[in-house]
């Protein structure tokens, strides 16, 4: 029984060896990290879900760092502070071109896209008991928009000044929006994050929001001014105080990742998400749009060549320019 039993187990530690073995032979790090954005926003769950399940999956632990979102993951990439990160693609497009006021004209190149993760629509919101219903009406008003580094930070001061609105901007963590919003020292604020966004769904716990429009006319401006913006839409019903479909902008999201990564680790990190979706939109319900075809929101940022491996495995056209 105990030569049965020892027989049983050596499947397990021959599992185990071959793990570590081609871990050693594939150069992968000793460890990762991820960078996602602050607490209140989806990238942080989102990054939370992947660590765990790469540290077990992988068997190299895989840390989350909290950061201001994807100029700060860019940045982190670039120095090593991170090897892998959440980026917006208008964000990532201003990094790759050094375009950016924030690059100060140095080009973001270290870097390669991995996999697509969800939308992000701009959500403009006010409390419906302060009567705010219309984007004129925010003129001279405080307007949260997030930390000063991410999405929302870098694109709505210039998108409300091309829209010809000239709001008080009020940076800050998403952790705190939905308590500067009911706590009326912000009129109304905007999330660009994946919908739901918490922090609206933290307010509706006590106060109905009202979801203030773009007009087809501003959505079309905004496109023709950024090019890497889209038009996105939040179906009716997200929101308890959404009662019918809210049509806006947005730029998807994608993981990304150091370019001297190993195609292997690449390769094995993406088949992980991919194939553990369900479990990760249950957390996360924008990780519902985490799915292979949806590479194709890419338009420019060279992909990893593991990820490009697994795109191909199950049948997922890439793009020529997309390879590097």
């Amino acid at each position: 029984m105990r030569h049965a039993k020892v027989l049983a187990f050596l499947p397990i530690l021959c599992a185990l060896s071959a793990t570590q073995a081609l871990a050693a032979d594939a150069g992968w790090p000793k460890s990762l990290n991820i960078g996602t954005g602050s607490p209140g926003g989806v990238y942080l769950p989102y990054g939370q879900f992947l660590a765990k399940l790469w540290t077990e999956k992988l068997g190299i632990p895989v840390d989350t760092l909290a950061t201001q979102g994807p100029i700060h993951n860019l940045k982190l990439i670039d120095l090593g502070g991170a090897q892998l990160g959440f980026a917006t693609m208008g964000i990532a497009l201003q990094g790759w071109n050094g375009m950016g006021d924030w690059t100060d004209g140095k080009r973001y190149q270290n870097m390669r896209a991995l996999f697509p993760m969800y939308d992000t629509p701009f959500q403009l919101a006010a409390l419906r008991q302060s009567g705010i219903t219309t984007l004129q009406q925010l003129d001279r008003k405080p307007l949260g928009v997030g930390p000063r580094a991410g999405t929302g930070g870098t694109y709505v001061p210039d998108v409300m000044k091309l829209l010809g609105i000239a709001p008080e901007i009020k940076y800050g963590p998403n952790e705190n929006l939905a308590t500067e919003l009911l706590a009326g020292r912000y009129t109304a604020s905007v999330a660009v994050t994946g919908a739901p966004s918490p922090p609206f769904v933290e307010v509706e716990k006590k106060q109905p929001l009202t979801f203030i429009r773009f007009s087809r006319e501003q959505i079309d401006a905004v496109r023709k001014a950024f090019p890497e913006i889209s038009a996105s839409t939040i179906p009716a019903k997200v929101y308890k105080s959404l009662a019918a479909d809210y049509e806006t902008f947005g730029v998807y999201n994608f993981a990304i990742g150091q370019a001297d990564l190993s195609d292997d680790l690449i390769y094995q990190l993406v088949k992980a998400a991919f194939e553990n979706r369900p479990a990760l939109a249950r957390e996360v319900p924008a990780a519902i749009d985490t799915v292979p075809q949806n590479v194709s929101k890419d338009t420019f940022l060279p992909l990893h060549p593991g990820a490009i491996r697994y795109y191909r495995e199950v049948g997922t056209a890439v793009p020529d320019n997309l390879i590097p």
